[in-house]
């Protein structure tokens, strides 16, 4: 079946379908000032509950709020949320992962220490340790799990380092009189880049998820802006009577998720040697 979905090309049929998914929630919530056909927020009481119709293709929500508008308008939450935790994350972990991978010495023990003590705690009881004291807004989300999951990238990029460090061309480098932070920045890197780009992609799937549960929780983005997970919350007494309200939202979830799932396993497999056949 995994040869099937690889198909002849470097990138496989399954990492196409990932890339068109992930291409296309980007570009909703990129565009979505200007696809959204409603003002997300704007309220219509005589609309209220309304099933799927001409004028509201997805129907509304308990206060006549169009649906797919603040569907769109969610992806640019979500989108915005998953971007600037990857970033934060990738910033802290590589820093810190490449100064205890290549310095070695008395800052790995010092560095590994408070890494192993935030490993300890899963990453969303961690982001809702942060949240709790920060308050709900997507700027302490971003925080939160921008902290909770830098100690991943931190091993990861730590792991890659180390074995980067040992190579002859690193050596070489050193031979050459080039300064150890010309040859981390210039050699050891770059050839790490790798497993950073498959964690990233991975990563951003996670965050997505792990917003739209802290959304609906009541710890992400406050009501009523709309994202996905408070959406999903708000849905909750209405599920008998208009299901569209949490299947919608649910769909999204499921379809950014395995788009970046997907695109995942393709740059696994083309940035791994071991996986091209």
């Amino acid at each position: 079946m995994s040869a099937i979905f690889r198909g002849s090309g470097r990138i496989g049929l399954a990492g196409w379908i990932g890339g068109a998914l992930a291409f296309a929630v980007i570009a909703v919530a990129a565009f979505g000032p200007w696809l959204a056909p409603y003002d997300p927020m704007a309220l219509d009481l005589r609309a209220r509950l309304s099933a799927p119709y001409l004028d509201h293709l997805l129907g509304t929500g308990e206060f006549g709020r169009d649906i797919l508008s603040r569907l769109i308008f969610g992806a640019r939450v979500s989108i915005f949320v998953a971007l600037s935790t990857v970033a934060v994350a990738l910033v802290i972990g590589v820093g810190f992962g490449v100064l205890t991978g290549f310095v070695r010495a008395w800052t790995d023990r010092i560095i590994g220490i408070f890494n192993d003590a935030l490993l300890a705690f899963p990453g969303l009881l961690l982001a809702l340790g942060v949240m709790a004291v920060a308050g709900a807004s997507a700027g302490a989300m971003v925080l939160a799990l921008g902290l909770a999951f830098a100690s991943a990238v931190l091993r990861v990029t730590r792991s890659a380092v180390l074995s980067q460090r040992a190579r002859e061309f690193v050596e070489a480098s050193r031979v050459m009189g080039n300064s150890e932070a010309l040859t981390m920045w210039r050699h050891v890197l770059p050839n790490a880049l790798a497993p950073l780009i498959v964690l990233a992609t991975s990563m951003f799937g996670w965050v997505i998820l792990a917003e739209s549960a802290l959304s609906f929780l009541g710890l992400g983005v406050p009501p009523p802006a709309p994202s996905w997970g408070n959406m999903l919350a708000a849905a909750r007494p209405y599920i008998q009577d208009a299901p569209w309200l949490i299947v919608l939202p649910g769909l999204c979830i499921q379809a950014t998720l395995l788009g970046v799932n997907l695109l995942g396993d393709a740059l696994r497999d083309l940035l791994d040697p071991r996986m091209r056949t």
